[in-house]
C-alpha cells in the first residue's frame, strides 16, 4: 500500500472513532397536542349536590333543553311530567381561553322555576331555567391547570369561591366563601349546590343539604335518570354550548329564544329564564353588563378579585366574541 493510501485509510479511521465518541442528538419530539375542551370541562366539571322537594323532586333534576326531543321552549313546562325517562342529567360548558387562563362555562337547565304553592301573579314561578358557575384555571404547564377561582350564579345574584391554597382575595366583589373539592376518578372536582325549585347555585358546604335530601351528580360522561328525589350517585354528562345547531348557533331562533340570552315561556312569568350570555348580577356595576361572565370572564374575574398575579385579558379564542 502507498504511503498516500496509507495516510488516507488512517485519516478515515480517525474521522471515524471521533463521530463514535460525539453523541447523537436526539430525534425531534412532537409537542403534546393541546387539550381539547370536552378533556378540560370533563376534568373540572363539578359534583353537583342538587337539593329536590318532596312535592314535586323529579322537577328538580338536571336535562337538556331538547329534552323532549324539539327545541320549542314554550311547551318544556308541560313535557316535564310527560316521562321521567328523558330527564337524563346533562350540563352545558363553554371554554374561551387567554395566554394565562382558561374560562370553563357550566350551566344547567331545569324545564321548570317553580313553588310548591299558588302563584296567580306570576311572581315565583316560570317556565324554563338556567342557572350555573364560571371556572378560572390557570394555564400552569400542565395538561388541565390549575383551578384558581369559581363564580356562582344564584337568580340576579353571583357570588365568588377560591379553593385552598389559590392567591385570590376579595376584590370589587367578595369572596364568599372557600370552594370544597371532591375526588372523584382520581381528581380533585369541585362541588356545587343547587337549590330546589328556585335553582340558584352556589358553593357546597355542610350546611346545605340539612333534610337529607336531594341527587347528587357526577360528571361521568353517562346520562342517566335518578332513581328517585334521594339518590347518592347520578351520572351526567357535557354538552358544548358552541357545538353545530346548539345553544349558542340556535341564539337567533325564535322557537328556543324570545331575545337575545332569554328563552321563550308562557308559563308563569314570561321570558323569565336566560341562557350564559343573558346572566346578570344586578349590583356588580355598569362596566360588567349582562352576559359577561360568559362572553368576557377575563375582565369579570379581574374586577370581582384580586391578587391574580400575571394575567392576560386578552383573548387567544373566545367565540362568544
Amino acid at each position: 500500500m502507498s504511503r498516500t493510501r496509507t495516510l488516507a485509510a488512517l485519516a478515515t479511521s480517525t474521522a471515524l472513532a471521533c463521530l463514535a465518541l460525539v453523541p447523537l442528538a436526539p430525534a425531534a419530539q412532537a409537542a403534546p397536542a393541546a387539550v381539547t375542551d370536552l378533556a378540560l370541562a370533563t376534568r373540572w366539571a363539578p359534583i353537583h349536590y342538587q337539593d329536590t322537594d318532596s312535592s314535586d323532586y323529579d322537577a328538580d333534576y338536571l336535562t337538556k333543553v331538547d329534552f323532549d326531543g324539539e327545541w320549542n321552549t314554550l311547551n318544556n313546562w308541560e313535557a316535564q311530567d310527560d316521562s321521567l325517562a328523558r330527564l337524563t342529567g346533562a350540563a352545558y360548558f363553554s371554554v374561551v381561553e387567554t395566554g394565562t387562563h382558561w374560562f370553563v362555562t357550566y350551566s344547567f337547565y331545569h324545564p321548570r322555576d317553580w313553588e310548591d304553592f299558588p302563584d296567580p301573579l306570576s311572581l315565583f314561578t316560570h317556565e324554563n331555567d338556567m342557572e350555573g358557575i364560571l371556572l378560572t384555571v390557570r394555564k400552569d404547564g400542565s395538561t388541565y391547570g390549575a383551578l384558581e377561582a369559581m363564580v356562582t350564579v344564584a337568580h340576579t345574584d353571583f357570588y365568588s369561591y377560591v379553593p385552598a391554597g389559590s392567591p385570590y382575595v376579595s376584590g370589587r366583589e367578595s369572596v364568599d366563601g372557600p370552594l370544597q373539592l371532591q375526588t372523584y376518578n382520581g381528581a380533585a372536582h369541585p362541588t356545587t349546590f343547587q337549590e330546589a325549585k328556585g335553582h340558584g347555585i352556589y358553593a357546597k358546604n355542610a350546611d346545605h343539604a340539612p333534610d337529607s335530601d336531594g341527587v347528587v351528580y357526577y360528571p361521568s360522561g353517562t346520562a342517566e335518570v335518578p332513581a328517585s328525589g334521594t339518590d347518592s350517585f347520578v351520572g351526567y354528562t357535557l354538552i358544548d354550548v358552541f357545538a353545530a345547531s346548539g345553544l349558542w348557533a340556535r341564539r337567533a331562533n325564535a322557537e328556543t329564544f324570545a331575545s337575545y340570552g332569554t328563552f321563550r315561556g308562557d308559563n308563569g312569568k314570561d321570558n323569565a329564564a336566560n341562557a350564559p350570555w343573558g346572566w346578570d348580577d344586578g349590583n356588580d356595576g355598569s362596566d360588567i353588563p349582562r352576559g359577561f361572565l360568559a362572553t368576557d370572564p377575563a375582565y369579570l374575574v379581574t374586577q370581582y378579585f384580586n391578587g391574580e398575579g400575571t394575567f392576560s385579558t386578552a383573548y387567544t379564542r373566545n367565540s362568544y366574541r
